[in-house]
């Protein structure tokens, strides 16, 4: 029976990435629900390697939080000064001396690299035998890359930087797409042997390969399928070209399993995000972290979800929601906003410029419009009049509210908290509630209206209202009628 392969991973992570111009590393630099860093790794774990080491150097601290919260598996180990590719290479072999069998090196900022991809370059280079392999591509523009240059037999016979490279090298469109195999123990014989004798006066990785070649080890090419997946980042530009492609890609994908995304170019869906079949995404609307959006369920336009479950055959429509729930066939927005820890029941309601934040709202219950529900529990089968709000706050202290099963709220209610309304009980239009509410009673809580008559003539004498106010007097004394200012 064959025995398993042994495989270590490296990344290369520690540049600082100037021309980003920013105090965040390069490589934790977000795109579509992972960062830079985030999205070589998840390339490399299908790979199964005994051990990941990560090479930081730039932002070292940050890294490696980042690497406890996204690969707690990962080893950082630190280059104080980075003195090139090669040398950054044998820090990292030099902290996992038990490291056997094939050592892949990625570079940190590639994250449109495929797991297919890796695993074929591995795989060439342990089927081959080869002493180390290299990952090339074939671009439209070299500018600024390594080129491959081949003999006459079209094997490897060198990795040039462009700083380093003739004019014939340089019209080369064969390139190093930074990514390699090898085998560690030859690998680690020859990192011993580089130099410094280049334009930048640093130890190129690269240069393992002809020290290899001249040793008579075999070396080899393998080339990926899609440049697209080779492409790096080094400002902000190239950062927001590379989240343009990632982005097509994912809403690609998702479409050939049977979504329908209206309008892929302003869909933005992280690729940890879920979506079933015969769900239906409008347009201008984002998709981040943990969501999950179900069968049949239309999210959009102008939405934007994070890690919010929406259920079967709900729709949510130009609103905003952070760690929610929506139920099967519940309704959200348009213009609603919900907040952490908001739960809807199947076929509830939050309708428009309706807030809510650690609400649970039972199944079929509704608020429709112009509410805050915020601390509170509503049963099943209720309805929230317009312009509710649950006072949850004293100053101190969050109170909770809680509305049973087929209650019926007035419009502009102020509930209170704590306070409880029983099952079937109603509360008056304009009311403040204030103490609990009995199942099946009517609650008004509001002054007995007064109407003062002659103030506007008296008080706002020469306005417009007081104008209104004689004409209709005046019209109501022709007819008969009774006058209601002045009298």
């Amino acid at each position: 029976m064959p025995q398993p392969h042994l495989r270590t991973v490296v990344v290369l992570a520690a540049g600082e990435g100037k021309r980003m111009k920013s105090a965040l590393p390069k490589v934790l630099h977000p795109l579509l629900g992972r960062t830079l860093l985030g999205h070589v790794l998840a390339a490399a774990a299908p790979l199964g390697a005994d051990r990941t080491v990560v090479v930081v150097g730039h932002g070292a601290d940050q890294v490696g939080a980042h690497l406890a919260e996204v690969a707690p598996g990962a080893t950082p180990v630190l280059q104080a000064q980075q003195l090139g590719t090669g040398h950054a290479v044998r820090i990292a072999l030099d902290a996992v001396p038990e490291a056997a069998g094939t050592v892949v090196v990625i570079n940190g900022d590639v994250p449109l690299l495929r797991p297919e991809t890796v695993a074929a370059l591995v795989e060439a280079h342990e089927g081959a035998g080869a002493a180390a392999t290299v990952l090339a591509a074939e671009v439209p523009d070299p500018t600024g890359l390594g080129r491959i240059v081949r003999d006459a037999q079209g094997r490897l016979a060198a990795i040039v930087e462009e700083r380093d490279a003739t004019p014939e090298q340089r019209a080369l469109r064969e390139i190093n797409a930074g990514i390699y195999a090898f085998d560690v123990a030859r690998l680690r014989d020859a990192l011993g042997k580089l130099s410094t004798d280049n334009d930048q006066g640093e130890e190129y990785l690269t240069d393992v390969f002809g020290l290899l070649r001249d040793a008579g080890e075999p070396v080899a090419v393998h080339c990926a399928a899609d440049h697209v997946e080779t492409l790096g980042c080094n400002d902000r530009v190239e950062l927001a070209a590379l989240r343009r492609l990632l982005r097509d890609r994912v809403n690609e994908g998702w479409m050939r399993t049977g979504v329908s995304i209206l309008d892929p170019h302003t869909t933005w869906i992280d690729v940890t995000v879920t979506v079933e079949r015969d769900a239906v995404i409008d347009q201008n609307t984002q998709l981040q972290g943990a969501t999950v959006v179900g069968a049949g369920a239309l999210v959009g336009p102008d939405t934007t979800l994070v890690d919010t479950t929406v259920g079967a055959g709900a729709s949510v429509v130009r609103s905003h929601a952070v760690g929610a729930e929506v139920g099967p066939e519940a309704s959200v927005g348009p213009y609603a906003y919900l907040r952490p820890e908001s739960r809807l029941g199947r076929k509830a309601k939050v309708g428009t410029f309706v807030e809510t934040k650690k609400a649970a709202i039972g199944e079929g219950s509704k608020v429709p419009h112009l509410s805050y529900v915020g601390d509170a529990t509503i049963g099943e089968h209720s309805n929230i009049g317009a312009a509710t709000v649950f006072v949850n706050y004293d100053g101190v202290k969050k109170h909770h509210t809680t509305i049973g099963s087929h209650a019926r709220t007035g419009a502009d209610n102020m509930f209170v908290a704590p306070v409880r309304v029983g099952d079937g009980a109603y509360t008056a239009a304009g009311s403040v509630i204030i103490a609990d509410v009995p199942p099946g009673a009517m609650a008004v809580a509001r002054g007995q209206q007064r109407n003062v008559e002659g103030w506007v003539l008296r008080k706002r004498s020469g306005t417009a209202a007081a104008e209104a106010a004689q004409r209709a007097r005046e019209g109501a004394s022709e007819s008969g009628g009774a006058a209601s200012e002045g009298d």
